[in-house]
């Protein structure tokens, strides 16, 4: 049996040759001209063994193969060695290890989300290259990242970009270190290389959007008479208003009940126009349809039965844990067409956001995402498994959408929605406790079709400096919530009247 000490002595991954392996064959001399960098994988395992970005299933092996073999080519002066880490504790024992070898500095490749390696390494103090394995480890990436620079992290500089050519060029800066310069030198190097590698900012002028807005006072007073349902658990209970909107915990026992005694004539015409709506249905059988049109029944009941307009559920452990039968998302979906709120993984949070948007825009319905900055593209990418296709409220036009499974776990139902391009959006997030408002705006440029993480992912051009936007995800969580229109002078008018402040993270 290989212990975690040989296991990194050897540099290899069982099921996965070479992608450790050691280097090739190198005389002492040119060992020690070369800059030694060691690449650390922060992840689960080769093969992805259960639901989470990129998706189970997910085979890391080629990817982790091509980024070697694309620095090796055009980094000459560089040799590559190679380990993985799922966590603190291995990432201890890679420093541990190094201690008896020559490592001039750190690559570290955030492939999961949530793995704490980069923690580790960047206490060694030697510069430590911290990069985005996109629409796989995006959400600790971008909330690490803001924590480091907060931190003003001395030893780190960092890169979010699909083009291995840039992160190539900053892995040259380790080079400066090398040859005597600075940590400091480094991070401001892997600067200049990320600023060189954006785009200069693009056609910013937006396709027309006739925006209805009801005023402030109006806005507050469909606020204080919305009702947001909060499924977290098995515990009901009373909670304070959040944002001004009142709001309540019921269990998931209520909104499954719901669900298993929904009317199934019913269930089939949601099912069936659901399909026949859709641009198309992938992977998604006809049971599954109408389990998903059953509990957008129930929730539809529950709402009713509560006096309320907004819901969101646990649903990842609900339905993990077997508290509820079916996905929520198709079910969101519909509500949020028909200028109701259903809001993904119970984040009560984003639902307030929600219902504000909706409430000022009459009817325009607010879309949680997971977001992703690609550099390169000078772009903020919007992603979730669920989506509205009816982005200017319920009488507006609807846009083309597929049915597909649920991206992590390939499983139950929901929408990859192909959302309109060429208009202005804006992205909030409110705080209650600061009594802050988050908000950036951005003109959509494209639809990503790329089969990772979640179903939707539309992509803009941030309005302001995208640099701006990699400090602010370690004060206000990974979610944003984005709706179609320019409400940036309305939002700053609510919050002064209700006396919030406004943070631009553009």
């Amino acid at each position: 049996m290989m212990n975690r000490r040989n296991f990194i002595k050897s540099g290899c991954i069982a099921g996965a040759a070479g992608i450790l392996t050691g280097t090739n064959a190198l005389s002492k001399q040119e060992q020690t001209s070369k800059t030694r960098i060691r690449i650390i994988y922060s992840l689960h395992e080769v093969v992805q063994p259960r639901p989470d970005w990129p998706n189970v299933g997910f085979d890391f092996a080629p990817f982790m193969s091509k980024v070697r073999a694309e620095l090796e080519s055009c980094c000459p002066g560089f040799e590559f060695v190679v380990s993985m880490a799922k966590g603190e504790e291995e990432a201890s024992a890679i420093l541990e290890e190094d201690r008896m070898s020559r490592v001039d500095g750190y690559l570290v490749y955030q492939l999961n989300c949530w793995n704490r390696v980069v923690q580790t390494i960047v206490n060694s103090g030697k510069p430590v290259l911290y990069a985005d394995f996109q629409y796989g480890g995006s959400g600790g990436f971008l909330v690490y990242t803001a924590g480091f620079l907060r931190q003003k992290a001395p030893n780190l500089g960092f890169v979010a970009s699909s083009r291995i050519e840039d992160l190539a060029e900053a892995v040259k800066c380790f080079e400066l270190t090398k040859n005597g310069g600075s940590p400091a030198d480094f991070v401001a190097a892997t600067e200049q290389v990320r600023l060189n590698g954006t785009p200069a900012p693009g056609n910013l002028s937006c396709t027309r959007d006739d925006l209805s807005l009801i005023t402030t006072e109006e806005c507050i007073q469909r606020m204080r008479s919305s009702r947001i349902l909060a499924v977290e658990d098995q515990n009901a209970r009373e909670a304070d208003d959040l944002f001004g909107v009142p709001m309540e915990y019921i269990t998931f026992a209520e909104i499954n009940e719901a669900w298993k005694n929904a009317d199934q004539d019913r269930s089939h015409e949601i099912a069936e126009k659901w399909r026949r709506n859709a641009f198309e249905v992938i992977d998604v059988s006809d049971e599954t349809l109408l389990t998903s049109a059953a509990m957008y029944l129930g929730m539809k009941e529950v709402l009713k039965r509560h006096n309320a307009n907004a819901i969101t559920v646990n649903c990842l452990g609900g339905f993990y844990g077997g508290h509820i039968q079916a996905y929520p998302c198709l079910g969101f979906h519909e509500l949020n067409n028909e200028g109701l709120i259903g809001a993904c993984e119970c984040d009560e949070s984003s639902t307030a956001t929600m219902v504000m948007v909706t409430a000022l825009t009459q009817g325009r319905p607010g879309y949680i995402s997971d977001p992703v900055i690609d550099t390169s593209k000078r772009q903020i990418i919007y992603a979730h498994c669920v989506a509205p296709s009816k982005v200017f409220g319920p009488e507006g036009t609807a846009n083309p959408y597929s049915i597909m499974t649920h991206s992590e776990d390939r499983q139950g139902a929901s929408v990859r929605s192909i959302l309109p391009l060429g208009y202005m959006t804006t992205s909030l997030k409110v705080n209650q406790e600061r009594k802050e408002i988050l908000l950036h705006q951005g003109k959509t440029v494209a639809n990503d079709p790329d089969d990772r993480a979640c179903r939707t992912k539309i992509a803009a051009e941030p309005i302001g400096d995208i640099e701006k936007l990699f400090t602010q995800w370690d004060q206000w969580s990974w979610h944003r919530v984005t709706v179609y229109g320019d409400l940036k002078e309305p939002v700053f008018d609510l919050a002064d009247r209700m006396g919030w402040q406004i943070v631009t993270e553009a």
